[in-house]
């Protein structure tokens, strides 16, 4: 079994900057791909195969970076010039030997 626990989420102002985590404890060796999505719908945001390239969604595109720290089994997600419209639920999936794991979520809010 594996446990994904999320930490860095909060309110910040607009044009402001955050950074989320995301550990990964259990039975985690063959972390494949690491990623960030939000929302109900779980909109992807930010994706990291353990061995390609990086993608985004359009809307983070230039503001958002997504690394990976596999000796930690982290994820993490900076994000730069913060706009209202990234409020909301922020949650990491890692796939690992073939399956899915979600974080619990954290709550990122982006308001003066």
């Amino acid at each position: 079994q594996v446990q994904l626990v999320e930490s860095g989420g909060g309110l910040v102002q607009p044009g402001g900057s955050l950074r989320l985590s995301c550990a990964a404890s259990g039975s985690v060796f063959g972390i494949n791909v690491m990623g960030w999505y939000r929302g109900n719908q779980r909109e992807m945001v930010a994706v990291i195969p353990s061995g390609g390239s990086t993608n985004y969604a359009d809307s983070v595109k230039g503001r958002f970076a997504i690394s990976r720290d596999n000796a930690k089994n982290t994820v993490y997600l900076q994000m730069n010039s913060l706009k209202p419209e990234d409020t909301a639920v922020y949650y990491c999936l890692m796939v690992v030997r073939g399956k899915s794991y979600w974080g619990q979520g954290t709550q990122v809010t982006v308001s003066s």
